[in-house]
Order: C-alpha cells, then sequence, then structure tokens
C-alpha cells in the first residue's frame, strides 16, 4: 500500500476521483436501497423492506448497480411509476449514516494538506447526486481544503482537467491524478496517473 511519502515530492495539485476512490460506493447504494425498500413497504405493504432490501444487495453484488431496479421490479411487480422515486433518491437521499472515506485515504488527503498541497476532487455524473454525496461524507475537517470541479460542467473530460490545473497556475508535470477512469486522459494531458488500488 503507497503512502503519502512514496509519492513524488515535486508534485503540487493531487487530483481525485471520487466514487470508488475515495470512499466504498457500495456503502452510499447500501443505503439508498435501505431508503427505497422502506419507502415500498409504507406504501404497497408488500414486499416486506426486509425481503426487497436482501433483493437489492445481491443483484448489486451479482449484477451491479444499473439491474437492481428492473431485476427487484420485475421479481416483486411493484408499479414502475416507482422508478421515478428510486431515481430521485440515487440524487437527493439524506442519508441515514454519514459516507466514510477510505481510512487509508483520510491519512493520504490529511498527509497532503499538511504538506501545504492542492487537492481536487474531479466528479464525474449527475452534479446533483455527487454533490449530494459530497455533502453527506465525513471528511474530518478536510472539506475546507477540497476544489471540486464537476466534468459534466465542461465541454468534455479533457477541458475539465485542463482548467483543473489551468486554473489553478499548475503544468500537467506539477499535477498527479489517483483513480480508476482517468488513465487514458492523463496520458493524453501527460499528467501522471496511479490507480486507487495502490492506496486501499
Amino acid at each position: 500500500m503507497l503512502s503519502y511519502q512514496e509519492l513524488s515530492s515535486n508534485k503540487k495539485a493531487f487530483i481525485f476521483e471520487l466514487d470508488e476512490v475515495l470512499y466504498p460506493e457500495r456503502d452510499f447504494y447500501l443505503q439508498v436501497y435501505y431508503l427505497f425498500s422502506h419507502f415500498i413497504e409504507y406504501v404497497e405493504t408488500v414486499p416486506s423492506a426486509t425481503d426487497l432490501l436482501e433483493l437489492m444487495k445481491k443483484v448489486y453484488e451479482i449484477h451491479g448497480h444499473e439491474q437492481v431496479f428492473e431485476r427487484v421490479q420485475a421479481a416483486f411487480d411493484f408499479d414502475l411509476k416507482y422508478r421515478e422515486n428510486f431515481d430521485r433518491l440515487l440524487l437527493s437521499a439524506q442519508l441515514p449514516l454519514k459516507l466514510e472515506l477510505h481510512d487509508s485515504m483520510q491519512v493520504l488527503l490529511q498527509d497532503i494538506v499538511n504538506e501545504g498541497k492542492q487537492i481536487f476532487i474531479y466528479v464525474q455524473g449527475h452534479p446533483e447526486g455527487q454533490l449530494n454525496k459530497i455533502r453527506q461524507m465525513e471528511w474530518k475537517g478536510l472539506a475546507k481544503h477540497l476544489k471540486v470541479y464537476f466534468s459534466a460542467e465542461y465541454e468534455d473530460d479533457l477541458s475539465s482537467l485542463r482548467s483543473m490545473i489551468d486554473d489553478n497556475e499548475s503544468n500537467s508535470a506539477d499535477a498527479i491524478i489517483i483513480g480508476s477512469q482517468t488513465a487514458s486522459l492523463a496520458a493524453e494531458l501527460k499528467i501522471d496517473f496511479i490507480h486507487y488500488s495502490h492506496f486501499v
């Protein structure tokens, strides 16, 4: 497992992807499924929240989040109109528990702050939903040190990353990306990239 001390000391800007990289994305989805299953039980009485949540977890573990609603709706035959409620929860749910950073990422972020370096969060996906997650994360005092960039606010992913560097008077050689999905973008911009799995 890599630590801050093993990263290049000449780096001034540390760019992190959000989902899965800084926190276990599963923690977010399972809380949304919990809320949705209780909503369905409340309005329809069946299935029970316990049964629905159990199936949602199983579908997520086997097939991934994209298939959860369709498969549980087909299994329990509740009204398709509840897709709207499900999608709304994904964007704006008030989660029962704060989203916790990976322990190793918490340490890494704190070490970067202690060294006076810049931290950027590069966020892909729906801005409203992603901002909702960010607001419900347990940052332990780190939030004030973060600058967040939403890729959806730019023409494309390349221009959003380039703006992140340019806006903060850095250059590609000063930056490093810690992520899971941006390796090819980093290569195109000549920014060093490390897969997050080296830290967690």
